[in-house]
């Protein structure tokens, strides 16, 4: 399997970063740094449940019509979403109309807000940090779940939490800086802060 790409700006990237502009900027730029609002991982949750089958392509060409159809993903006013909310998302052809998927993003906004009497999600997402992370070379050295993964997942779900299985949780990780599953040779290796390279 491929390991980085060096681009035309003589930056390394892995292969799925390398090519789509829209792709390139998510990763230089975002992908992998820290989230720790509560609203910034409610989004992720969201969009990561959202992903589910379909390409992170897709979902990110999409995420600004997803904002604005779940009013900047504000956890207190998509709990509040009734089912004509429900029926004007599965109307809005700017967005992945998955009843299913809607549906699971306002249980967890729900369950959001209750979490903030006990910590709140930034707190509890981040507690399932492990103390190490993977150093993959290529694409296929990069983990798709893991021990801590399940364990967060479990944990959502034991929280009321839907959408949140192990795979979908890792990818959360990987997004949000938790783990850093950058190539070794990616230029964006150890750049979160969190993780030395």
């Amino acid at each position: 399997m491929a390991g980085v790409v060096v681009g035309d700006d003589g930056l390394a990237r892995p292969a799925w970063a390398a090519h789509d502009p829209l792709l390139r900027d998510y990763y230089d730029t975002e992908w992998g740094l820290p989230v720790t609002d509560e609203q910034g991982l409610y989004e992720r949750i969201t969009l990561e449940a959202f992903q589910a089958g379909l390409s992170w392509a897709t979902i990110l060409r999409k995420r600004p019509a997803f904002r604005a159809a779940f009013d900047g993903f504000d956890p207190d006013v998509v709990a509040g979403y009734e089912d004509a909310d429900v029926a004007r998302l599965m109307a809005d052809a700017g967005i992945v109309r998955n009843l299913r998927k809607i549906q699971a993003a306002v249980t967890n906004a729900r369950a959001t807000i209750d979490l903030r009497g006990d910590g709140g999600l930034a707190a509890l997402v981040w507690s399932f940090r492990p103390a190490d992370t993977p150093r993959p070379r290529v694409f296929a050295d990069i983990p798709t779940t893991s021990a801590e993964s399940l364990a967060l997942s479990k944990e959502l779900r034991r929280r009321g939490f839907v959408f949140v299985g192990p795979t979908t949780m890792y990818a959360l990780m990987e997004a949000v800086g938790i783990v850093d599953t950058h190539l070794v040779d990616s230029h964006r290796r150890g750049t979160s802060g969190v993780w030395p390279d």
